[in-house]
């Protein structure tokens, strides 16, 4: 009898073995890769492409808004809750797709609604966007990543996470590195959903309101451009072109004020590393 319990001990242990994630030499088994994870990603790079293939970029540029300047406050006065839904969606898919003109798009919200309304619905927009494509790169290529890359990303990860909101903060204040990659980097460091969601939408709340509220010179800045394109086309001269670096718009003080910010973001960060040689 307590031979044929030890045999039944045997095999259900040999049994629990096969089910268990673990390896026999006890790291936890590799996840099969599977090619349904790169659907979402493949649907973003598809529409990414045809945005440029059917030169819809063309229409996120000052000289289309200057163009359709009169017909965008039209619609904006008779048509205001659609139009703010449309802007809305507009941005999302910019975000979502790292789509270039989010910069545009945010001042001319603040002109064609003002810089208070423009500021709300761009930084849910955003938000929306920007947790959209973190969700797809997290699904599609952080977790093979990460079990690919071996030790040095886990410590980069372990490092990251310690500190995720503080990091998360000071990468949406301090506009150092492009916005489509701060979207995507914390896919690829384990970051949690609501850090991230927390993070980008509380970081981006100065930076989108400021932006904003320069949408309310925008006005005079498309009258000032269409008088100088028109005097140079009534001059026959063929160099005409009727453009202006909205970038231009982005002072040095709001640049520095949004780097103090990121600096304040991370002082629990450095406050925690000369805290820890004490304890």
């Amino acid at each position: 009898m307590a031979g044929f319990n030890r045999g039944k001990a045997d095999s259900d242990e040999g049994n629990d073995s096969s089910k268990s994630p673990l390896s026999g030499n006890g790291a936890r088994a590799p996840k099969k890769f599977s090619f349904g994870r790169l659907i979402p990603l493949c649907a973003v790079l598809a529409a990414i492409a045809a945005f440029f293939i059917f030169d819809l970029d063309s229409y996120l540029t000052f000289r289309a808004l200057s163009d359709h300047r009169d017909r965008l406050l039209h619609f904006v006065a008779d048509n205001y809750v659609i139009a703010a839904l449309l802007y809305m969606a507009l941005y999302v898919v910019v975000v979502a797709l790292s789509l270039p003109g989010g910069l545009l798009m945010t001042v001319t919200g603040g002109f064609l609604f003002g810089w208070i309304a423009a500021g709300a619905m761009t930084v849910f927009a955003a938000t929306a966007g920007a947790t959209l494509i973190f969700m797809i790169a997290a699904t599609s290529l952080g977790a093979p990543l990460r079990e690919k890359a071996g030790p040095w990303l886990k410590k980069l990860e372990d490092g990251f996470a310690e500190n995720a909101m503080s990091y998360m903060l000071f990468l949406r204040l301090v506009p150092l590195f492009p916005f489509w990659l701060v979207n995507i980097a914390p896919a690829f460091l384990g970051v949690g959903l609501g850090t991230y969601i927390i993070g980008t939408l509380v970081g981006i709340i100065p930076g989108t309101f400021a932006f904003a509220y320069l949408g309310g010179s925008l006005d005079s800045i498309i009258r000032e451009q269409q008088s100088v394109y028109q005097a140079c086309l009534d001059a026959d001269r063929a160099d005409c072109v009727l453009d202006f670096q909205i970038s231009s718009l982005v002072t040095g003080e709001i640049l520095v004020a949004l780097a103090a910010l990121g600096a304040i973001a991370l002082l629990p960060v450095v406050l925690k590393k000369f805290r820890r040689p004490r304890q």
